[in-house]
């Protein structure tokens, strides 16, 4: 068994830079009119509280904002329905979310032609006129200023959805995404200037090249950029196999250097150096159904990520909360490889655990590490994160000992597991049959499988406190220090209480 040796030392060297609640990704917008979904949001927010969420489809059919009709002339003019827009807002901010704005995609009567993506069919065309589609931008921008006030200028708004794929964006068609951009954020910056506008939201095809051909162009027309968005994603090429698709994960090492490069590409033309990167959305598959998204593993790769990602960007939204999802079509199984923190019935899966233990990572930096990180907090306490991510066959379970220096007096550690054998929905699913609707009972009992492991251990500190973890292959340890003070109750003796009588 591998053994490490890590200090917790708030003078330490590295820096930890954790956004990890900045913004959470979801479906498309109009599946928050669903029960189920609405349900798993919830619980998200509950456990794990993010700031932001963003999404596709705010514009297709099924939002029904955008609506034509014939005057007694025979004119045709434009209307608008906020109907479905305002009880997704107020859903949204019901469980204190803000948008992170994805406009897209396009109204199938401003169209331009027929080419759609997904099950829900989003057209990816431009649109026929670009002052019919500025016109609609406007109008749902000063409706939501009407009826949320000035906190909709806080909402961050990105234009498009991967323009740099050609199913994303008719032809990949460089100079008309441009031209939408451009036209976007001059619409936008008219009805208020204090919005922050972004894109071009490219995932890692061609990516360099796109990146620095959109600075290039918002350079040359002047356009005051306030910062850019991409996506990130570390699976290769998957191979399909019935409803499923299965990949090799890249090593994070070397996915991360893409970002590094973007962030450098960024930092090169000087009208833009130091403005926020944003990661519209990452996860390890792009594929919504990769059995990945829900295993230990999943959750061990994302904490490395996690650790790092701050590094170079300002935020970083995975991609997804829930299984609410359908753009391949509805899920066949409660566990088909979603990229959502919770499976249907309410189930968080192991990477839930990731986020909710790398929320409460707020403090000074104490330790990181390729395996471990850990904060101080302001009251003196100390909270970490470990893991064992698995990679290779010669990767197995190990061992990182803690040591805090000058500790002194008593100290309580607390310690939740993630692993193979604890908060692992996925297996107790697959040994009770792989069964495709789940009973009441069977939901119940997956939640309660889905549960850390928790334990308690009271140590002493003297001039150094020690503990050591050890984490099974692709473990995730949630760990906190806490200073033990007060008195017990006059006559309370826990060893007495616990003795054998």
């Amino acid at each position: 068994m591998m053994e490490k040796q890590y200090r917790l030392d708030p003078a330490c060297s590295q820096s930890f830079h954790n956004r990890t609640d900045f913004c959470i990704g979801t479906g498309r917008m109009g599946l928050a009119l669903h029960q189920e979904y609405m349900d798993e949001l919830r619980l998200t927010q509950k456990e794990i509280g993010f700031r932001h969420i963003r999404g596709h489809g705010l514009f297709c059919d099924d939002m029904a904002i955008y609506h034509t009709y014939q005057d007694a002339n025979g004119e045709t003019h434009a209307e608008y329905n906020f109907t479905y827009l305002d009880r997704v807002m107020d859903g949204y901010r019901s469980v204190g979310l803000s948008p992170f704005l994805e406009l897209g995609f396009m109204p199938e009567k401003m169209a331009s032609g027929d080419q759609t993506v997904f099950y829900w069919k989003g057209n990816v065309t431009p649109p026929r006129s670009y002052e019919d589609w500025k016109a609609m931008v406007q109008a749902l921008l000063r409706h939501l200023l009407d009826r949320y006030g000035a906190d909709v200028l806080t909402w961050p708004i990105e234009v498009w959805n991967e323009p740099n794929l050609p199913g994303f964006w008719k032809g990949a068609d460089m100079p008309e995404y441009f031209r939408l951009f451009e036209e976007t954020f001059r619409a936008i910056k008219e009805v208020d200037g204090r919005f922050t506008v972004g894109g071009p939201a490219i995932c890692g095809v061609d990516d360099e090249r796109w990146l620095t051909e959109f600075l290039k162009f918002c350079r040359e027309k002047k356009i005051p950029l306030d910062f850019v968005t991409r996506h990130f994603y570390t699976f290769d090429t998957p191979e399909e196999s019935g409803h499923y698709s299965y990949a090799t994960l890249r090593r994070p090492e070397e996915s991360l250097k893409e970002l590094e490069v973007s962030r450098g590409i960024i930092d090169s033309f000087e009208e833009y150096r130091g403005i926020p990167m944003h990661i519209t959305e990452f996860n390890t598959s792009y594929r919504p159904d990769s059995p990945i998204h829900d295993t230990t593993r999943n959750a061990a790769y994302v904490a490395r990520l996690l650790a790092s990602l701050g590094d170079w960007n300002d935020s970083y939204s995975y991609w997804t909360f829930g299984d609410v999802f359908e753009e391949n079509g509805v899920p066949f199984t409660p566990f088909h490889g979603g990229f959502g923190l919770v499976a249907e019935g309410c189930i968080p899966k192991p990477t839930f655990w990731t986020f909710a233990f790398f929320k409460k990572l707020q403090g000074g930096c104490a330790l990181r590490s390729e395996d471990a990180v850990a904060v101080r907090r302001a009251d003196g306490s100390y909270a970490g994160v470990a893991w064992n991510l698995t990679m290779d066959e010669a990767d197995g379970p190990k061992t990182l000992s803690f040591t805090l220096p000058e500790a002194g007096g008593d100290w309580c550690l607390l310690t939740k597991t993630v692993d193979e054998a604890h908060a692992n929905p996925l297996k107790v699913w697959h040994d009770l049959g792989e069964p495709s609707c789940l009973t009441e009972e069977q939901k119940g009992l997956l939640r309660s499988a889905a549960s850390p492991f928790v334990q308690t251990r009271r140590l002493s500190g003297g001039e150094a406190l020690t503990f050591s973890l050890e984490l099974a292959e692709n473990a995730l340890v949630y760990f906190e220090l806490t200073p033990v003070s007060g008195e017990s109750d006059r006559g309370y003796s826990y060893e007495r209480a616990t003795a054998k009588q």
